[in-house]
């Protein structure tokens, strides 16, 4: 499982933090991994969970779960996991029939009828509202992935004001846990999409940050993670902690390593 993560983390599932909004980015990679294993740790915690999935249907991350020991269909039908499929979402609101008055979509931007993400926030609200897990922990937003919605026509202003007042409700009045992943290229010409991921990282209290080895392939070596503590963010005296390590993506795991110290080089 991931539990080597779980560990470079200080993570338990029986005691998971609270207030925390934590940025997933992924360069060059596909950090997608890191979405898996937070929401098999949060749904493993007892936490109510609210997953925006704007990448991969319900199929793809239940299969993924499923490896992981967490069943997503069951989850649902208890109350645990409330799931927007944003890729059905999206067919039906531009394709489908018209929505209803008493049931707008969460993506109703799309239809051009509102230029704000206020509908997806009211889901959020709506979703994590009367949370309570099996062991009374705090809620959970998860988003995969944030990138999704530049790219669907929102505004760079709408999706930082979406993931600030998401922040207020979840973090501070339910005193829950947001965790979004982004797609971020440095090189990259797409100054909206960079504008969001520096923003994010400004205000996130915990960074992952998934990378592509510079040196292209490697069978043993799959890329680099930073984790980085945003102790700043609390402390203005603090520096934040940084820690680097290489890992390697097996069927149902994640092996972490210091730089340098992988299978094929020992």
């Amino acid at each position: 499982m991931f539990a080597e993560l779980n560990e470079l983390l200080g993570a338990s599932p029986e005691r998971p933090d609270a207030g925390t909004f934590t940025l997933l980015r992924d360069t060059r990679t596909d950090g997608s991994f890191l979405v898996h294993h937070f929401l098999s740790f949060y749904l493993r915690a007892g936490c109510k969970v609210c997953f925006v999935a704007l990448l991969q249907s319900f199929s793809h991350y239940s299969i993924v779960a499923q490896k992981l020991g967490v069943s997503l269909a069951a989850a649902k039908e208890r109350g645990q996991l409330v799931f927007l499929e944003g890729l059905k979402s999206c067919l039906d609101l531009l394709f489908g029939e018209e929505e209803q008055p008493e049931q707008p979509s969460p993506l109703q931007f799309l239809s051009g009828s509102a230029c704000d993400l206020r509908a997806l926030f009211e889901f959020v609200q709506a979703s994590l509202a009367a949370a309570g897990g099996d062991c009374g922990q705090g809620p959970v937003l998860l988003v995969d992935d944030l990138s999704v919605l530049l790219s669907l026509g929102a505004a760079p202003v709408a999706v930082l004001d979406f993931i600030h007042y998401c922040r207020v409700s979840v973090c501070c009045q339910l005193k829950g846990n947001v965790v979004v992943l982004v797609h971020s290229n440095e090189d990259s010409e797409d100054e909206e999409n960079e504008l969001v991921v520096n923003s994010l990282c400004h205000h996130s209290d915990l960074i992952l940050w998934a990378e592509g080895l510079a040196t292209g392939f490697c069978k043993d070596v799959h890329g680099q993670i930073k984790i980085i503590k945003r102790l700043s963010l609390r402390r203005a005296a603090e520096q934040d902690l940084v820690q680097i390590y290489q890992y390697k993506i097996q069927d149902r795991n994640v092996t972490f390593f210091a730089p340098g110290l992988s299978a094929a080089v020992l």
